[in-house]
Parts: C-alpha cells; sequence; structure tokens
C-alpha cells in the first residue's frame, strides 16, 4: 500500500536520525533547558528577524495549539476560527476542553478576512447582551488551511489590522507552515508573518520530524510566564533536548524549506495530471495537500494499491478525496498513481 492519506507517516529525515544517535548518550539539563533548545531557538528567530521573541518547544499540534489560546484568553473568553479550521473540525474538542469556545465563522477558500473579525466584534459589543455572551479574544488561523490554501501579504495584514483595532490576539498555527511557505503564488516570508501575528508555530511533525513544534511569540503579553502554562498542560517534555536537536538540523542548511519544496512539486506532478485528465478540483491549492473527485468506483479500484484522505461526498455516485505529499513521498510512488489515475480514464 501507497500511503497518500497525510504528511506524517515517515518518522524523520535521515540527518536528524543521525544526529539523535549521535547526542544519544550525552547527559543534559531537561525540560527545554539545554544547549540544543537554546541554539535551535536562536537559529529560529535569527530566520525570523525577530531577536526578542520567545521559542518554545512542544511535541504535538493539538497540544501546542489548545496551550498558546489559553495562554491567550480569560475565563469568559473565545477564539474566532473558520468553518474548516483545525481547532474547529479535527481536535476533538481540545479547545473546549480548556474551559474556552471556538466561534467559528464561514471561512472563503478555507480563510478568514478582517472585516469579518470586524463584524464579530461590533456585533459582540453592540449586543445588549453581550455580558452573556462568549467574548471574543483570539482569531486562530492556519497557514496553510485545513484545505490546503495560503494567505497573503494583503490578506495576512489585514486580518492582523482587524485584530489590533479590536484588541484580538492573532493566532497563526503553522503545523504545514514549510508548505505554506514554499508555494509557487506565496508571497510571505517569516519575518513579514513575525511582524503581523503575536504567535505562530513551525511544525515539526509533518515537516521532517519525528516529532514537535516550535511556538514563536512575537507579543511579550503573550508570552509572560508561557512555561508555566507548558507544564500545567503536560506538554514539558523532560528530554527537551530531542526536541531542540530536530529542530537544529530543520533549520541548518534550510533543510526545512527544502523538504517543504520537495511536497510540493510532488503535490503540483500530480495535480497538474488531474487537470490534463478533466478531474474536478474544486480547491485551488498550490501546497502538499490536493483535492480530487472521482467516481466511487474509481477509487475503489485505487483503494488496492493507495491511501488517501476521504473528505467528503459529492453526490449519489462521486466522493472528495484529500491527495496529500509529504517531505519524503518518493517521486516513483507518484509515478505509478499518475499512471494509475491514467489507466482508470
Amino acid at each position: 500500500m501507497i500511503f497518500f492519506n497525510c504528511d506524517y507517516n515517515e518518522g524523520a529525515h535521515e540527518r536528524i536520525i543521525k544526529r539523535l544517535v549521535e547526542t544519544n548518550l550525552e547527559q543534559t539539563t531537561g525540560y527545554g533547558e539545554d544547549d540544543y533548545c537554546r541554539q535551535a531557538a536562536e537559529m529560529i528567530l535569527e530566520k525570523c528577524e525577530l531577536p526578542e521573541g520567545q521559542v518554545h518547544f512542544l511535541v504535538g499540534g493539538t497540544q501546542t495549539n489548545l496551550t498558546v489560546i489559553a495562554a491567550g484568553l480569560k475565563p469568559w473568553q473565545g477564539v474566532i476560527s473558520a468553518d474548516t479550521g483545525h481547532i474547529n473540525c479535527h481536535e476533538t474538542g481540545a479547545i473546549e476542553a480548556t474551559g474556552h469556545k471556538v466561534l467559528a465563522l464561514p471561512g472563503r477558500n478555507g480563510k478568514l478576512k478582517g472585516d469579518q473579525i470586524r463584524e464579530v466584534v461590533k456585533a459582540h459589543r453592540e449586543d445588549g447582551s453581550h455580558e452573556h455572551m462568549v467574548q471574543p479574544g483570539m482569531v486562530y488561523i492556519s497557514n496553510p488551511t485545513e484545505i490546503g490554501t495560503i494567505y497573503h501579504q494583503k490578506s495576512l495584514e489585514d486580518l492582523y489590522n482587524a485584530c489590533q483595532e479590536c484588541g484580538l490576539y492573532l493566532y497563526i498555527d503553522g503545523a504545514r507552515m514549510g508548505y505554506g511557505l514554499m508555494a509557487r503564488d506565496n508571497d510571505l516570508t517569516l519575518p513579514f508573518i513575525a511582524r503581523h501575528c503575536d504567535a505562530f508555530t513551525l511544525g515539526g511533525t509533518k515537516q521532517g520530524a519525528l516529532f514537535g513544534e516550535a511556538v514563536i511569540i512575537t507579543n511579550p503579553a503573550l508570552g509572560k510566564d508561557f512555561r508555566y502554562l507548558i507544564k500545567q498542560r503536560g506538554g514539558m517534555l523532560a528530554k527537551g533536548r530531542l526536541l531542540g536537536i530536530q529542530f537544529q538540523e530543520l533549520m541548518k542548511d534550510d533543510l526545512y524549506f527544502e523538504l517543504s519544496a520537495h511536497a510540493n512539486a510532488m503535490a503540483m506532478k500530480i495535480r497538474s495530471t488531474l487537470v490534463d485528465l478533466g478531474i474536478p478540483m474544486p480547491i485551488g491549492s498550490t501546497t502538499n495537500q490536493q483535492f480530487a473527485v472521482f467516481t466511487d468506483s474509481e477509487l475503489g479500484r485505487l483503494a488496492g494499491k493507495y491511501s488517501f484522505s476521504y473528505w467528503e461526498r459529492v453526490d449519489a455516485s462521486h466522493s472528495m478525496v484529500r491527495i496529500c505529499t509529504s517531505w519524503a513521498t518518493r517521486e516513483e510512488d507518484v509515478d505509478a498513481l499518475i499512471k494509475d489515475i491514467r489507466r482508470e480514464k
């Protein structure tokens, strides 16, 4: 079976495995206070042109999201998200379990716009019963979005300005950030992102690491006592150096971006073939997640060899699936998939 269902099926890039083995018996300080974590944080802040920022390493994406969101919200506040947002759809109510409501808005191509934020906050403040309602306190987006689309400079700047006007934090989930930054139509950079949000993440789990997410905090108010919350939420890894070593390797020689570019190239190769064959591609993604509509019979025949992520029923005889490439996707597997899809057509 060849898996195209997600971007975390494989273990880790060989450079990371090699470095973990080389340092295996070293003794270091625990809980992320070792030199590896310090050096990795410095490398990330340098790339972000953010010398005064904070970097914290956590194990997984859901844990990271709930920790950052809990840090920014008061007990009576909620976080605004697109209805397709990861925290709204695919985190099993983790945000609600921390005592905060997800305030879902209709996503436009998976994204939020500044005017939506302004309208929601205005409506809340002008409602005579606003003290009986959850108060918006933060905006959550991901880049790329849950459906593979990306933000651009103009849209991110507008969203951040709206958050500033309304007194809300803006948090960007970057579990797949590298895939967004290496998309062919991307105009964002890490320094631009750092200047236009209060916190964001660089994902490792889906981008070549065994596990791990790096939280970059740009707003000191959000970073105050952040390590207390990491510990309270169970996110403070005793052997923290395992995270630092992995992010060191990902940042060295821009490996993070090289691996991301590879995944995108494989996805674009698949997309180009599907478009040429006239297979519907309802979502205009330029990242490693592609969404295609097949007949159920076509999917049934492909299922003997390939695994996709089922997305939704389109009609009585068609379904949409997500085809997801990763940093480790082999081109020969992509070629085999393309050959078999052509055969079906």
